[in-house]
């Protein structure tokens, strides 16, 4: 076999952690045949009950689980790592606005883009799934110079995902059925889910569903507020289905594909007219496995225009919001 991959989680811990590392260590992500070698960070306090994961772990006798350590010390945890996955942040609480979020979480990832920088391998790629997580990821991002731009995801993969499991339920078929769904610009109620490019057995989404009214005023609200509906159902943020997409953001990464594309936030270049520098959600395609290229020449139209221009203007707004926190590298 290879030699192991290193993965790095921070909170991993959390509710989405533990639904996380388990899927690392059994092969789900990089294959059959690829080790892993995973590195769990937490605050201190959780050290103790992250102490049961780790013999969990331990009685699932994964086969390509080459070792895993937990630390509260996020450069021990960074060491040399391939991949970087940042679940770890302030929750939202009652009262806070997404500002008083993005600034609350500023800390947190400053010293974690620090760290990355220091101790992380040289190839390494980072994935944050933490909210706000396109600016969390611009926030890390600044701070970790070192690092080339292009390795950088902010994880819009669950609300494609979603916005895939809605279409296929609306038109009465097998998800699989179901490709080239994008997410534009943020992870937040101002993202743009496009059904107008996806493709329902191979036809136009807006062919394969007769209900546009549906389409235009329900599908969209629907999938940019299904984490509120999420939370007012089971009393908890999604946890599985936000795990199951940090798999499948890394998975697309890493595996060539030349029919379909994924989404994820990603340091603009100005495709679309979208401002460069900003962390905005494309849809991508790898030829490799390790370099990402937006897909080009999609179709936008007046009103897909206005939606993919306001997520890029409440990106800028909350990258203004929070100047004071970014480092060298924004």
């Amino acid at each position: 076999m290879s030699a192991p991959i290193r993965v790095a989680v921070t909170g991993a811990g959390g509710q989405i952690g533990y639904a996380l590392i388990f899927r690392i260590a059994s092969g789900a992500v990089f294959g059959p045949n690829q080790p892993v070698s995973l590195r769990l960070l937490e605050i201190t306090p959780a050290l103790p009950a992250l102490t049961g994961t780790l013999m969990e772990l331990e009685d699932c006798a994964f086969p390509l689980l080459a070792d895993v350590k937990a630390t509260d010390q996020a450069e021990v945890a960074f060491e040399g790592a391939d991949w970087v996955i940042l679940v770890g942040g302030l929750p939202r609480k009652d009262g806070m606005t997404r500002a008083d979020l993005i600034r609350a979480n500023g800390p947190i990832f400053t010293g974690q883009g620090k760290a990355i920088n220091e101790a992380a391998g040289p190839d390494v790629r980072v994935l944050t799934v933490a909210n706000p997580c396109n600016t969390n990821c611009l926030i890390a991002r600044s701070h970790a110079p070192k690092v080339p731009a292009e390795r950088w995801f902010a994880m819009t993969r669950l609300d494609q995902n979603r916005a895939t499991g809605q279409l296929a339920q609306k038109a009465g078929v097998p998800v699989a059925s179901v490709s080239r769904v994008t997410i534009w610009g943020n992870h937040s109620d101002t993202q743009y889910p496009d059904y107008k490019n996806a493709l329902i057995e191979g036809r136009p989404a807006t062919e394969a569903i007769a209900d546009h009214t549906w389409l235009s005023e329900t599908f969209i609200p629907l999938v940019a507020k299904r984490g509120a509906a999420v939370i007012k159902a089971r009393g908890a943020s999604s946890a599985a289905s936000a795990a199951n997409a940090a798999i499948d953001s890394v998975r697309s990464a890493v595996t060539p594909a030349s029919d379909d594309w994924f989404s994820a936030g990603v340091v603009s270049d100005g495709s679309y007219g979208i401002p460069s520098g900003l962390i905005y959600s494309f849809p991508l395609r790898t030829q490799d496995g390790k370099k990402w290229s937006v897909v080009p020449g999609l179709a936008i139209d007046d009103d897909a225009r206005k939606r993919l221009d306001a997520s890029a203007a409440e990106l800028v707004a909350e990258r203004d919001a929070v100047k004071d926190l970014l480092g060298p590298g924004a």
